[in-house]
């Protein structure tokens, strides 16, 4: 198979070659199948070897998008920055007096054909508001795309060609739960709109967290320079299997310093059949925890900081009915090593509903294995959207209680519980409160809220009165004030 010759071409990429010793090391590493088929080259004729083939197989099926999006501002007038003014009329002062106009932007991204009949993945971020989508695939024959559905949780989106009458190159999914650091990998993509670009490197990376706003956060971090336009790309193994979707760069210049992280094909896997399906549900959890450090793992009697120290357990909830307690230090799903929170949240997500996960526990220095069922976060309680109005401190606010659905919607910690403001209108009393979406309210006129039911009510009995004192909790601390309205 041309893809067993052209992996020896790996040595450009690792250098480590000095570390292994001439005692017969090298000799044991190699007795391991796996490390069999990342063998280092053998003469000189292997490293003249080209990625060409690998190119000529994936690069057919990258594509190039390009958005429009109509975007309405209001015009300021002249006067928007005179002091006397701003002095009267504040931030009101340009939706006052501004007068509508509307102005197209237009941006460019990349996208991958993953089956023939047109269907395309990409970012969230590359076609997110956009009112027209085109595709320009790469022997430049045009179509114009549907978006089929979207995830900015996972920036990820998939796109429907328009009018396909004819089989088009599509690259197959990988096993992202297979690559390993130092395997090499291409991106391809449209950088800067110059046109399609091949550019190779290494994983130099796994498990990345922390890299953008996204709460699934698990990203293939590689070398290979990823630059603007690159977002939605492909990043593709030696075999020609697409292993992730290229999504964010670290960069403090905006362009490629080395530094790119891809959504793993597995994750894309599962979001893009929710996505066709229209039913995109993740399984839950219900447990929090924390990273393992060093403290902890001497603490615990471990040999090593690793795992996620479980610090509570929804009742109720899979994680409870499958036996994980406060205490427990998970390592491993499915027997996938998990070193944080969000690589276990991600590992659960990635599973399929109705069945179930194995959890590798320690606990009190002995290893189990637990079965938890993967279930969807439930509606208990009910939400109770509700508006609220009148004169109170409140009036314009959009509340919930939260449930362990919201809060998966919302991107939260699902062990969130209260009554929780969703929105706040403008030029209302809540705004005027400084009340922020994502409070929760504590505490109203001296009584204790738990349900939105129970708000109304002490709402109701306090609008006779100017006065009133109220609690919200926000980023975990909670913020009293007086008002008279």
């Amino acid at each position: 198979m041309q893809a067993r010759w052209i992996s020896k071409i790996v040595a450009f990429a690792i250098i480590g070659l000095t570390t292994i010793s001439s005692t017969g090391n090298l000799a044991h590493a190699q007795s391991d199948e796996a490390t069999l088929d990342r063998r280092l080259p053998s003469s000189q004729a292997d490293i003249k070897m080209s990625l060409s083939p690998l190119v000529k197989q994936t690069a057919p099926a990258v594509v190039n998008i390009y958005t429009k999006k109509v975007v309405e501002q209001r015009q300021r007038t002249p006067f928007f920055n005179d002091p006397f003014f701003k002095q009267f009329f504040g931030d009101r002062f340009d939706g006052a007096f501004g007068a509508p106009r509307q102005r197209v932007e237009r941006s460019l991204g990349s996208g991958v054909i993953v089956s023939g009949n047109g269907t395309i993945i990409t970012n969230h971020h590359v076609i997110n508001g956009a009112s027209e989508i085109r595709v320009v695939l790469h022997d430049n024959r045009e179509f114009d795309a549907d978006l089929v559905g979207s995830d900015e949780r996972t920036d990820l989106a998939v796109l429907k060609l328009r009018n396909v009458d004819a089989e088009l190159p599509a690259i197959p999914f990988g096993d992202s739960d297979a690559v390993e650091v130092g395997d090499l990998v291409l991106a391809i993509g449209n950088p800067f709109g110059v046109g399609q670009t091949v550019t190779s490197g290494i994983i130099s990376g796994l498990a990345r967290a922390g890299v953008t706003g996204q709460d699934y956060q698990s990203f293939i971090q590689t070398d290979a320079a990823i630059n603007p336009g690159n977002s939605g790309g492909a990043l593709v193994d030696i075999d020609g299997n697409l292993i992730g979707v290229n999504s964010a760069i670290f960069t403090k210049s905006g362009g490629s310093n080395g530094i790119g992280f891809a959504v793993p094909a597995n994750m894309v896997k599962v979001v893009m059949r929710g996505l066709i399906s229209g039913d995109l549900r993740r399984p839950w959890l219900g447990a929090a925890g924390q990273s393992v450090t060093a403290d902890l793992a001497a603490s615990l009697e471990l040999d090593r900081p690793h795992g996620v120290l479980i610090n509570k357990v929804r009742p109720g909830s899979p994680a409870e009915r499958g036996g994980l307690q406060s205490g427990d230090v998970v390592i491993a799903v499915n027997g996938l090593a998990v070193d944080n929170p969000n690589e276990l949240k991600f590992r659960i997500a990635t599973l399929e509903l109705n069945g179930e996960a194995k959890l590798s526990v320690l606990r009190r220095g002995a290893e189990t294995i637990l079965a938890m069922p993967l279930e969807v976060a439930p509606e208990i309680p009910a939400r109770d959207e509700s508006i609220i109005d009148g004169r109170n401190p409140f009036s314009g606010t959009k509340i919930a209680n939260m449930n362990p659905a919201l809060a998966d919607e919302l991107g939260i910690d699902t062990l969130s519980e209260g009554v929780v403001i969703l929105a706040v209108a403008r030029d209302s009393l809540a705004r005027r409160t400084r009340l922020q979406a994502g409070d929760y309210i504590v505490e109203v006129n001296g009584q204790p809220i738990d349900t939105v039911a129970r708000f109304k009510e002490v709402v109701r009995a306090g609008e006779r009165s100017r006065d009133w004192k109220i609690s919200v909790k926000r980023d975990g601390k909670v913020l009293t004030g007086d008002f008279t309205l």
